[in-house]
C-alpha cells in the first residue's frame, strides 16, 4: 500500500505525545546513523529533516502515514540520536526523560527499528539499546545502514560482525540513497502494523 506522510508533531514531554490511535513505529539510532534519510526513503518524500549536524533532534517527531483516502494508517516516531553526546550508565541517560516512557508504557508502539551503521563496529550505546529493548519485551529489528558504502565482501564482513557483535540473529541492510533493502524493511513495518485478529 502506498502511503504519503504528514508531519503530526514534536513531543518534549510525555503529554504532548499523539493520541494513541493507531500503530506506531519508532525508528531509534545513533547521531549521524541516517535516521531521516531512511525515513524519506521509506515513504518517498522529504518529510524528515535531514541534518549535517548529529544530535540536532531533540524531541520525539511523529509522522502521520496517511492511504489514499487521507486515513491515518500508522505513525513514525523519529526519536533524538543517542551516543553523541556521550552515554553514561544507562542507554537512556543522554536522553531527555521523556523517552523511557514512550518506549516503555506506549500502548500502540508496534516496532522498534534500530539504526545501526554498517560501516561502523558494534557499539556499547547499540548493544545497551539493544538490551534495554529486550528486558522491556519490545519488538525490534536491527537495520544497517548505508550499506552502498560497502563492496561484497565488506557487506558480508560487517554485517557478520554486526551481527555478532550485537547477538542478533539477523540484521538487516538498507541503503536510503539507492534503496537497496527498503522493501524488506516496510515488509516489516506493515507486518507489525497490521490489525490484530
Amino acid at each position: 500500500m502506498r502511503y504519503t506522510a504528514q508531519f503530526l508533531l514534536s513531543a518534549l514531554a510525555a503529554a504532548q505525545f499523539p493520541a494513541p490511535d493507531v500503530p506506531e513505529i519508532a525508528f531509534l539510532g545513533r547521531s549521524n546513523v541516517g535516521k531521516s534519510s531512511l525515513l524519506n526513503a521509506l515513504v518517498g518524500e522529504k518529510a524528515a529533516k535531514v541534518s549535517q549536524t548529529p544530535g540536532r533532534t531533540r524531541a520525539i517527531n511523529f509522522f502521520a502515514l496517511l492511504d489514499t483516502s487521507q486515513r491515518r494508517r500508522m505513525v513514525f516516531a523519529d526519536l533524538p540520536g543517542y551516543g553523541y553526546a556521550k552515554i553514561s550508565k544507562s542507554i537512556s541517560a543522554g536522553w531527555p526523560e521523556f523517552i523511557e516512557p514512550y518506549l516503555a508504557i506506549r500502548s500502540t508502539l508496534k516496532l522498534c527499528v534500530c539504526l545501526v551503521d554498517s560501516n561502523v563496529p558494534a557499539q556499547d550505546s547499540d548493544r545497551q539499546l539493544i538490551d534495554w529493548l529486550r528486558a522491556a519485551g519490545r519488538e525490534f529489528t536491527v537495520a544497517a545502514t548505508k550499506i552502498d558504502r560497502l563492496s561484497g565482501n565488506e557487506r558480508t564482513r560487517n554485517l557478520l560482525a554486526l551481527k555478532k557483535g550485537l547477538e542478533l540473529d539477523e540484521v538487516l541492510p538498507v541503503s536510503a540513497k539507492t534503496g537497496y533493502g527498503v522493501t524488506e524493511l516496510w515488509a516489516r513495518i506493515e507486518a507489525a502494523g497490521a490489525p490484530q485478529s
